[in-house]
């Protein structure tokens, strides 16, 4: 394993993370003796191996069901000092509530800190105002700190930059969790902010959230041999001294495999990557058209800012993707989210297009003319049944 430092908590930390979210047994909580004895097993199997590896960063958060409470039959078994434990916490109007939650996580987990709690789902104004206000979950949060319950503080996201970069501006976090890879780097200047804050960066979910890598097109594996196309992101990720660590969410243990074949190559990313990046580019601008590969996002509005509440930027690059790499599965699930996840993926579907009068939200965007009828042929493509978080099936 290799390990870089995790901004100013100086953790040594591995390339490689364990994300908690799809070891478990069920999203929601449940009584302890309800977990199936295989389940338990293949998790502890899975935590094991990942130690084995080197990959001493274990990571989960209240809301991923019972990932707690079963991580709190085998954590306890490590030497303390070996292990790096986060869990994540969302932040609530009523900081007590906040602090009622923590003593849950601490209680599920059975160990007297964790190393880094995180403010888990910092999406938009008013969550970051719920954490940042005085009286809120961040003083919540610095006073658990104090009692040495809690070594460091950071937050998780899926916002919009602008509200990731207020939340690093601050100063007053030790790291963020954030999404950010090669068919998704809009969050690059809130990593750049990181860096001059000395902030750790951990990256959510590159190879499920970065394209369902695991199970990629015959398109994506070709474009990106000699590589996987999991080992290319990955690679494309660590490159970038600002990146600490990837978290590779594993349901089983040999869900590591895959990834170890980047380590030999983090010496090598600058004659490895760059005949990729440059096949990667030129089928997007074979299929799409270059004015429209190298311009398609400039003067876009937020979905807030659109009749409807349509995600424009969301759904042309969703449809970038389907066209360009045959990504229509991942694109696909991510444009059924819209409109069923709240503020983790906000704003609507493009299925009532034709009922709006967009010309004024996008006065700024080059391809003004055209976008409307683009939202509505991606409707067609990629529309069908309704899809959930995880967390809410």
């Amino acid at each position: 394993m290799q390990y870089r430092r995790f901004g100013r908590t100086n953790i040594s930390m591995p390339v490689f993370s364990c994300g908690g979210m799809r070891y478990q047994y069920k999203w929601k909580d449940v009584p302890g003796w309800s977990i199936p004895g295989d389940k338990q097993k293949n998790l502890e199997a899975t935590i094991r191996r990942s130690i084995e590896l080197g990959i001493n960063h274990i990571e989960t958060a209240r809301g991923y069901g019972t990932s707690e409470l079963q991580l709190g039959r085998i954590l306890p078994k490590f030497p303390r000092q070996e292990i790096i434990v986060q869990t994540k916490i969302g932040p609530s109007a009523a900081p007590q509530e906040f602090a009622k939650t923590f003593e849950k996580s601490l209680s599920n987990l059975k160990l007297e800190y964790v190393d880094l709690l995180g403010i888990h789902g910092i999406n938009n104004a008013e969550l970051l105002d719920y954490t940042i206000r005085p009286g809120g979950c961040l003083e919540v949060a610095q006073k658990l700190q104090k009692q040495g319950r809690v070594r460091f503080i950071g937050f998780s996201t899926h916002g919009p930059t602008n509200i990731i970069t207020q939340a690093i501006e601050t100063n007053q976090f030790d790291y963020v969790n954030l999404h950010w890879y090669y068919i998704n780097q809009n969050n690059w200047s809130a990593i750049e902010a990181a860096r001059k804050h000395d902030m750790g960066v951990f990256i959510i979910s590159p190879s499920d959230k970065g394209g369902q890598l695991y199970n990629p097109p015959q398109k994506l594996v070709d474009l990106c041999y000699p590589l996987s196309p999991m080992v290319f992101n990955d690679l494309f990720c660590l490159s970038h001294s600002q990146v600490h660590t990837l978290s590779l969410g594993a349901a089983k243990p040999t869900d590591f495999d895959e990834h170890l074949k980047t380590l030999p190559l983090l010496d090598q990313a600058d004659e490895v990557l760059p005949p990729i990046l440059a096949k990667l580019e030129a089928e997007a601008i074979k299929v799409l058209g270059e004015t429209w590969v190298k311009t398609w996002h400039v003067g876009l509005p937020s979905q807030e800012e659109t009749p409807g509440n349509i995600n424009i930027p969301v759904i042309l690059w969703l449809r970038n993707l389907a066209l360009a790499y045959d990504m229509y599965d991942y694109a696909k699930m991510r444009y059924n989210l819209l409109g069923n996840a709240s503020h983790w993926f906000p704003g609507q579907k493009a299925d009532r297009v034709k009922q709006f009068d967009l010309r004024q939200c996008l006065i700024n965007s080059p391809h003004a003319d055209k976008i409307p009828a683009l939202l509505a042929e991606a409707h067609q493509l990629l529309g069908g049944g309704e899809v959930k978080r995880l967390s809410q099936e």
